[in-house]
């Protein structure tokens, strides 16, 4: 069994995979737009523009993240209630990290030292996803 996030942005999905493409250098596995969808009669009752993106794989180190631009296209997303966590494996790649989030995103809480971690810090990214960058304590 496993469990994968799957973010919904809203009419943002493409600018969203490019932008963990770009800032986390994720890689895009797969991404499959509206008109692109086998079962025309899917779309013949709903308004949805045949450009968004219906599904999309964007896989970022070792995890799986799934997105969609959802049902909706209003550009609004209400990513509340959780964090994805971002295990790094030195200190300055969790300032790299952290600092390419944080670009037209929110500090929740600065990196830093803390008694779990060498460096970790809370950061919203500008589509709203919350994210915690930490390099994992040595035992």
């Amino acid at each position: 069994m496993a469990v994968q996030p799957y973010l919904f942005f809203n009419g943002r999905c493409e600018e969203a995979l490019a932008f963990y493409k770009e800032r986390l250098g994720a890689t895009i596995e797969m991404m499959m737009r509206f008109r692109e969808n086998p079962d025309a009669g899917v779309m013949e009752h709903m308004k949805i523009n045949p450009e968004s993106v219906m599904h999309a794989s964007l896989r970022i180190g070792d995890a799986m993240i799934m997105c969609s631009d959802g049902m909706g296209s209003d550009g609004k997303t209400n990513f509340q209630g959780f964090s994805l966590a971002l295990d790094v494996a030195t200190e300055a790649e969790a300032d790299r990290v952290f600092e390419a989030l944080a670009r037209d995103g929110q500090i929740q809480m600065p990196i830093g030292k803390t008694f779990f971690s060498p460096r970790f810090g809370c950061v919203a990214d500008k589509f709203g996803v919350s994210w915690m960058v930490m390099v994992p304590q040595e035992m």
